[in-house]
């Protein structure tokens, strides 16, 4: 089992200086090489691979913080899960059930929210995408501060409120405003969830 994310900037060809793609560059890069992981296409959209399904969400909370830390840019997300049964050295070419499942979940599910969710099994697909919606009335509302502060607190686990203000020259008080604003302790809760329901499935 692996699982697929298929995406687009939202907007971008309203952000002339396209200092976006550099950034979604760099968090694809995070998660492995391409073309074989990741490989962008048609100017603004994407597909990368998630080995281990438990951190699909995960994949999909950085990138979707990392970009609205730019002004007036965002993301959409389908999310795959399933077998890959045709493997090749670019990750565009490729094929099988993960895929077709996010192809599914990018062309079906995005009309009415920003991350969905497409997997083997369909009552997890629906508790999951009513999760992600709540969610989004949250995440597709956050400012770039916002998203900014939730990218630092998801990436480093250990780092304090006190280490967030240092590094963003901000009191820690406006860090605790802008995390609970941001919903991280929440979305957090749903992400570790994700991961045990996934694994719960795949362990069957």
């Amino acid at each position: 089992m692996t699982s697929i994310l298929t995406g687009d900037i939202i907007k971008s060809r309203k952000n002339e200086d396209h200092f976006w793609i550099e950034t979604l560059k760099d968090i694809l890069r995070s998660f492995g090489n391409a073309p074989k992981t990741w490989q962008i296409y048609r100017g603004d959209s994407f597909q990368l691979e998630i080995k281990n399904c438990e951190q699909a969400f995960y994949a999909a909370l950085k990138l979707k913080s990392h970009l609205k830390s730019i002004e007036n840019i965002d993301v959409r997300i389908g999310i795959g899960i399933g077998k890959k049964e045709f493997n090749v050295d670019e990750i565009t070419t490729s094929n099988g059930e993960a895929f077709i499942n996010s192809g599914f979940a990018f062309d079906t599910y995005l009309k009415k929210q920003t991350i969905a969710i497409k997997t083997p099994w369909q009552e997890l697909d629906e508790e999951l995408n009513i999760a992600f919606d709540l969610a989004l009335l949250t995440m597709d509302s956050w400012t770039k501060n916002s998203a900014e502060v939730f990218k630092l607190s998801l990436e480093s686990k250990n780092i304090t409120q006190n280490e967030i203000a240092t590094l963003l020259g901000i009191t820690q008080g406006r860090v605790s405003e802008r995390q609970k604003r941001a919903g991280f302790e929440p979305i957090m809760k749903l992400e570790k969830r994700f991961r045990k329901l996934i694994k719960q499935k795949i362990n069957v």
